[in-house]
C-alpha cells in the first residue's frame, strides 16, 4: 500500500477546493507488465508538484493517462474537484490540462505565431487577434516571446517557452512538463524556474517530471516518488535531500559521475584536425575544429544545442563529408569513409536521439541488437543474418546491462527510455570498439540507468577506449571528462580543466556570455581554439 504524506495530500488538510488534480487507484496494464498499480496522490492548485522515479517506474504512462493519450484500467481522476473521463488529449485540453513533451514539437520554418495557432485557428484566428493574445500571455507570465520571430532562430530555452505558451494559449491551467530541463544550460534552467514561479503566481498548477533531483528540490512545492509502478511517498522538499530522494526511488545512494584517477595514455586514437563544414546558407556549421583523444581519455564537449555538436558527430561517423580537414583513426585517414566502414573499423556510437537514430521501435529487441553491426558476428553467418546468434547475444546484453524486459521478443517501443538506452549501450560495447562517440548518453534516464551508464564509461575508459562525450549535463561532463571543450557557433573554445571549472563558468562559455573566461590552461585572448588539444599534462 502506498504511503501518502498527509501534510500535502489530505483533502481535509488542504481543503478539497484547493486541489487541482486528484488521482485515486490508477492502474494500467500492458501485456506482460503492470505499468501503474494503485497510483494515488493529489496536487494543490497553484503549486509545482514534481513526479520522480526510475525510467520504467510508470511516470510517463501516468502522465499519458492524465493527458488522455491512454486510458486507465482502474481508478479515477478528478480535476478541480470534478470527476473526468479523459479519452483523448482534446478531452484533457477541455479540462484545462496541457502537456509540454521532452522533445519539442515545433516547425522551424514557421514563426512563433504560426506554431502556436496551428490546430487552434478557431480560437483567435491567425492574424492580429492571435498576435495580441500571444503578447498578452507572454506579458502575463513573463515568457518574453515575440510572436513574429522565426522558430529556427530561437535557442533551446526560448523554444521551451514557446511550447509552454502553446498550451497556455489553449486555455490550460494545469501544465505537465516532461523532463523540461534535459537540454538546458544552467542559466536557462534558472530562467525556466523563474517562469514557473510566474505561472504559480497566476494560479496555474505545474506537474514537473524530472530525474534531476537537485533541480526538483529547488523548484517543487511537493514531490511524489514512484517506484515500480506505484506511489511510494509524497514528501515536502524541505524535509529531504537528493540522496534520500534517490533512496526512495531506487533503494540506493545517488550516483556520482566522478572519476578518481587518470587512465590517459600517450597513444592517440582519434585525431580531428582543421575540420570545417559549410552550411547551405554560406555560414560554417563547423569552423577549424581540432582535437586529439588518446587511449583511456574522455574528451567532453559542452554546448547549447544547435552550435555544431550534431554536425561534428555526423562528420566523425561518416554521415557527412567535411568541407575541409581530416578525421584520423589511429594512423588511418577516415574522412571520406562511409558509415559502415567506420563502424567496422571500431567506432561505437550512442546517438543523440535514441528513438529516431538508435532503434527500430516496432522491431523486437534482438533485431535492434543487429542495427549498425549487420556485417559483424554474432549477427551474421557468412552472407546471411544469424538470427539465433543475435537472439542469444541479446539475452546476454539484457543480463549484463540490466535491461529490464520480459523477453528479447518484445518491441523496443515497449521499453522505458532508460532501458532503451542500456540496450543501445550494450550493443555498442559488444564489438570491442577503439572509440566511443557518445552523444547525450544519459539524457532522459533516471538515476539508476544513469549510474549504470556512468559505470560503463568509466570501465571503458579504464580499458583504454577513447571517448568523445557530448552532453548537456554539465555535472556529467565535469565528472567524467579528462578535458572539456566548449563548442559555440561551430568553433571550439577551451580547454577547461574538470577539476577546477564550475557549471556556471561552462554555462557562460556555452552561451557566449564569457568569451574571454580564462580556462585552466593558456589560450588566445580571442577565445579561438588552440588547434590540437591533446594537452597531455592537463589530465587528472
Amino acid at each position: 500500500m502506498c504511503v501518502i504524506a498527509s501534510s500535502t495530500q489530505s483533502p481535509a488538510a488542504a481543503g478539497v477546493g484547493d486541489l487541482a488534480v486528484e488521482l485515486e487507484g490508477i492502474t494500467k496494464r500492458f501485456p506482460g507488465v503492470v505499468a501503474n498499480k494503485d497510483i494515488a496522490f493529489s496536487v494543490r492548485r497553484g503549486t509545482v508538484h514534481a513526479i520522480v522515479g526510475e525510467n520504467g517506474a510508470g511516470k510517463s504512462t501516468l502522465m499519458k493517462i492524465l493527458y488522455g493519450v491512454q486510458r486507465p484500467d482502474e481508478g479515477s481522476i478528478k480535476v478541480n474537484g470534478q470527476p473526468v473521463n479523459l479519452h483523448t488529449p482534446a478531452d484533457a485540453i477541455r479540462a484545462g490540462i496541457g502537456m509540454v513533451f521532452q522533445h519539442f514539437m515545433l516547425a522551424d520554418n514557421l514563426t512563433i505565431l504560426e506554431n502556436v495557432v496551428l490546430g487552434a485557428e478557431s480560437m483567435h484566428g491567425i492574424g492580429n487577434a492571435a498576435r495580441e493574445e500571444i503578447r498578452r500571455i507572454s506579458d502575463d507570465y513573463g515568457l518574453d516571446v515575440d510572436a513574429d520571430a522565426l522558430v529556427a532562430d530561437l535557442g533551446v530555452g526560448a523554444r521551451q517557452r514557446v511550447e509552454i505558451l502553446k498550451v497556455l494559449y489553449r486555455g490550460a491551467k494545469i501544465l505537465i512538463l516532461d523532463e523540461p530541463t534535459a537540454v538546458l544550460v544552467p542559466q536557462e534552467v534558472d530562467e525556466l524556474f523563474d517562469n514557473l514561479r510566474e505561472l504559480k503566481k497566476e494560479g496555474l498548477t505545474v506537474l514537473f517530471i524530472s530525474h534531476k533531483l537537485d533541480e526538483v528540490l529547488k523548484v517543487a512545492d511537493s514531490i511524489t516518488v514512484i517506484r515500480r509502478g506505484t506511489t511510494i511517498d509524497t514528501v515536502d522538499p524541505s524535509s529531504v535531500n537528493a540522496r534520500q530522494l534517490a533512496e526512495l526511488m531506487v533503494g540506493s545512494e545517488l550516483p556520482s559521475p566522478s572519476t578518481e584517477e587518470s587512465t590517459v595514455t600517450d597513444r592517440p586514437v582519434l585525431r580531428v584536425s582543421g575540420l570545417s563544414l559549410q552550411g547551405t546558407e554560406g555560414r560554417p556549421l563547423l569552423d577549424d575544429i581540432s582535437f586529439t583523444i588518446h587511449a583511456g581519455e574522455v574528451l567532453g564537449i559542452a554546448g547549447v544545442e544547435g552550435n555544431g555538436q550534431a554536425e561534428l558527430v555526423e562528420v566523425i561517423m561518416g554521415m557527412r563529408e567535411p568541407t575541409s580537414g581530416q578525421v584520423v583513426l589511429e594512423d588511418t585517414d577516415i574522412s571520406d569513409w562511409d558509415v559502415r566502414e567506420i563502424r567496422e573499423a571500431g567506432v561505437a556510437y550512442i546517438p543523440e536521439d535514441r528513438q529516431r537514430h538508435g532503434l527500430l521501435l516496432e522491431a523486437p529487441l534482438w533485431e535492434n541488437r543487429i542495427l549498425g553491426h549487420q556485417t559483424e558476428a554474432p549477427n551474421v553467418r557468412g552472407p546471411l543474418i544469424n538470427a539465433s546468434g543475435a537472439r542469444a547475444d541479446t539475452e546476454r546484453i539484457v543480463r549484463e546491462y540490466d535491461v529490464r524486459t520480459p523477453s528479447v521478443y518484445v518491441t523496443a517501443a515497449s521499453l522505458s527510455g532508460g532501458n532503451q538506452q542500456k540496450l543501445i549501450v550494450g550493443r555498442e560495447m559488444s564489438h570491442d570498439p577503439k572509440v566511443l562517440v557518445a552523444a547525450h548518453p544519459t539524457r532522459g534516464v533516471d538515476v539508476g540507468a544513469q549510474a549504470s551508464i556512468w559505470d560503463l564509461m568509466r570501465h571503458a575508459r579504464a580499458k583504454g577506449l577513447a571517448v568523445l562525450l557530448i552532453s548537456a549535463d554539465l555535472e556529467e561532463l565535469i565528472g567524467l571528462s579528462d578535458t572539456i571543450q566548449v563548442i559555440l557557433r561551430g568553433r571550439l573554445t577551451g580547454p577547461f580543466d574538470p577539476d577546477t571549472v564550475t557549471s556556471e563558468e561552462l554555462g557562460a562559455a556555452m552561451t557566449g556570455a564569457a568569451a574571454d573566461t580564462a580556462s585552466t590552461t593558456d589560450r588566445p585572448a580571442t577565445g579561438r581554439p588552440t588547434g590540437d588539444t591533446s594537452h597531455e599534462g592537463d589530465h587528472r
